[in-house]
């Protein structure tokens, strides 16, 4: 495993967050979200980054630079139900030539539902490992 980064309790270690609210389709038969919900919304927080930091993925792709999950990992901590108001919280991690993780914590009204890591690999459109961008990286160092 590549994973290394432990992710924070407190929403003030993060970067950036995104909120979204959980719809009654993402809901199984016990009325919370199923868990495999919980990686598009990690996506979609990891979409709305790249945007909010003026590299929207859409552009990235375009230049022949994708970001492929390698890993993922997520610690279910308390069950988030339909129409929460979900604030996905993520930072930034450890950045190499090719690799990169980022950290999240979900919450609800300040309470701490989940906390998650994925690891990316930066590839082209055929697949093959690339050099990451020079501005992912140094964010990565900071």
């Amino acid at each position: 495993m590549r994973l290394e980064l432990d992710p924070s309790l407190d929403p003030g270690d993060y970067a950036y967050a995104h909120t979204l609210r959980v719809r009654f389709a993402e809901t199984d038969a016990m009325g919370i979200v199923h868990h495999s919900r919980y990686l598009p919304y990690l996506e979609e927080a990891r979409v709305e980054y790249l945007r909010h930091l003026g590299h929207p993925y859409i552009e990235l792709r375009a230049e022949g630079v994708d970001y492929a999950v390698l890993e993922a990992f997520v610690q279910y901590r308390q069950p988030l139900r339909f129409d929460d108001q979900v604030v996905v919280h993520l930072r930034l991690g450890a950045a190499t030539r090719a690799t990169f993780q980022m950290a999240y914590l979900l919450t609800v009204d300040d309470q701490v539902r989940a906390t998650a890591v994925t690891v990316h690999g930066c590839v082209n459109a055929d697949g093959r490992p690339v050099r990451m961008p020079g501005w992912l990286l140094a964010l990565g160092e900071n």
